[in-house]
């Protein structure tokens, strides 16, 4: 019981250290354009539809376990059908009664061994149940959505390191390392170092974080795990310093931000970050099936979503009204690289530089990630790839354009907010809704209509689907209508 317990409050860390990450660090200035009230609204509302769609891939996974047990235990069944057929005399009886085994319906022979059927301890990524549950296009375009949310998660690191350095190096003045003043509002074209303008800074940041991470695109990245032990500590203690630091402010009366109620030319903004910060569902194959007892799973999953959004509302509630809502920057640790905000230099360099150390570790494995979906995408069933394909067309491919986005826009909320709302949506509603779909009807086909997948979700009926599906074409249309609307104002 003991074992059991220590292994589900290590789930609960995981899962909630795998969906809290750099989307939080830009939800700040969302919040204060959009208002506190719809951005409350908002985020509560998203966090669950993401908590829905999450038990949609726990599912998925399930069904996908089942049929490969399902697969095996047939493929053991016929090794044992050869190998009576040389058994002795005496061994007729017993395969008597295998035969009658054979002879009665599936669902009786699926009973003796129900317990175990959908136990989901095979490691079924979310690629494998889409070849697994879709068609060739469908296969197709579930890669196509995986790689265009990954080049936009390379593009927000990307710009992210170098607009971090240029911010915490750069002043007004050009000689000054306290950070950003507290009525400064700084343009690119402001002075850094002498001649260098603060573009130019962030240009050759940009060019020194290509040099250094760009190459692990070209080779496997393995054994990161203290590495990343070590990220996430950095992670908790950074913001765990931000939430006091301003509650700190805010009892001591320096309280400068009065936000709206509601602003919604911010919406389409806070809406891409919301659904960036609740991403978790591509990898929870990798976190869901190593955990030793999942009897409560849905119930840990519930509460770690709720815990997420009481984080996420402390996070962004003391930050609104800590800070006037224009002098918010786009990676909220850069608020405390003001000298009027944190007397202590070694803390403010800290989150000043915060994004840098964590974000320059997850960078090299998710551009990994994404030369393999490449290879995966355009794969043939015995082929391989000439050398030169393989070690330098998929790397350039996977490295170059969001080398390329950072370098002509380090406007972070807006790159996390496009991710968010396309991308982002493709992955968080639209394929999981699709998969459970999908695998309820091979489930039916393949076991019975009357088997009950253990890890169903609680949304099982099918009118969750149908809304998962309308509401996630309806926040694209919103999205792509606010943004024509937006261009053709300006």
């Amino acid at each position: 019981m003991q074992w059991t317990t220590t292994c589900t409050r290590v789930g609960l860390v995981y899962m909630f250290n795998l969906i809290v990450g750099t989307g939080a660090l830009t939800m700040p200035k969302a919040f204060a354009t959009a208002g506190w009230l719809v951005s409350l609204v908002l985020l509560v509302f998203l966090g669950f539809m993401s908590f829905v769609t999450t038990t949609f891939v726990i599912e998925a996974m399930a069904a996908a376990n089942a049929q490969l047990h399902w697969k095996r235990m047939e493929n053991h069944q016929e090794e044992e059908e050869e190998d009576s057929s040389t058994a002795s005399d005496s061994d007729v009886l017993v395969q008597d009664n295998y035969e009658r085994a054979e002879k009665r319906p599936i669902l009786s022979v699926q009973r003796r061994g129900s317990l175990n059927l959908f136990e989901i301890t095979d490691r079924v990524e979310m690629g494998q149940m889409a070849s697994m549950f879709f068609n060739k296009v469908g296969v197709n375009l579930f890669y196509f959505c995986i790689i265009i949310y990954l080049y936009g998660d390379l593009a927000i690191y990307a710009a992210a390191v170098p607009f971090s350095l240029m911010q915490v190096t750069c002043s007004a003045t050009g000689n000054e390392s306290c950070g950003v003043e507290a009525d400064t509002k700084h343009n690119d074209t402001d002075p850094c170092w002498g001649p260098l303008r603060r573009v130019d800074a962030y240009r050759i940041y940009l060019a020194v974080f290509t040099l250094l991470l760009g190459p692990f695109t070209f080779f496997d990245v393995q054994k990161t795990k203290y590495l990343q032990i070590l990220t996430s500590l950095m992670r908790w203690v950074a913001f765990a310093i931000m939430i006091v630091l301003a509650l700190v402010r805010i009892g001591n009366g320096h309280r400068e931000g009065h936000p709206p109620l509601a602003d919604f030319s911010g919406i389409r903004n806070l809406f891409g970050v919301c659904v960036y910060s609740f991403m978790c569902q591509h990898s929870l194959p990798s976190l869901v099936t190593p955990v030793s007892s999942k009897r409560h799973l849905t119930r840990l999953v519930f509460l770690d979503y709720v815990l997420i959004l009481a984080f996420y509302g402390l996070l962004c509630f003391t930050a609104i009204f800590c800070f006037r809502g224009d002098s918010l920057m786009d990676m909220y640790t850069l608020n405390f690289a003001r000298c009027d905000v944190v007397s202590l230099a070694a803390v403010r360099f800290f989150l000043g530089l915060f994004p840098v150390f964590t974000i320059s570790t997850n960078f090299p494995i998710i551009a990994v990630t994404l030369r393999n979906n490449w290879k995966t995408l355009f794969h043939r069933d015995g082929g391989t790839y000439p050398w030169v394909v393989d070690r330098v067309v998929f790397p350039t491919i996977t490295l170059l354009p969001p080398v390329l986005v950072a370098f002509c826009t380090h406007d972070l909320e807006s790159l996390v907010g496009i991710t968010g709302a396309y991308a982002g949506t493709g992955i968080q509603y639209v394929i999981p809704a699709f998969l459970v779909y999908h695998s309820r009807k091979d489930t039916q086909l393949a076991l019975g209509y009357r088997t009950i997948n253990k890890h169903r979700s609680p949304f099982r009926h099918a009118f969750w689907v149908g809304f998962v599906l309308l509401w996630a074409f309806s926040c694209f249309f919103f999205v792509t209508a606010n943004i024509v609307l937006s261009e053709t104002k300006v």
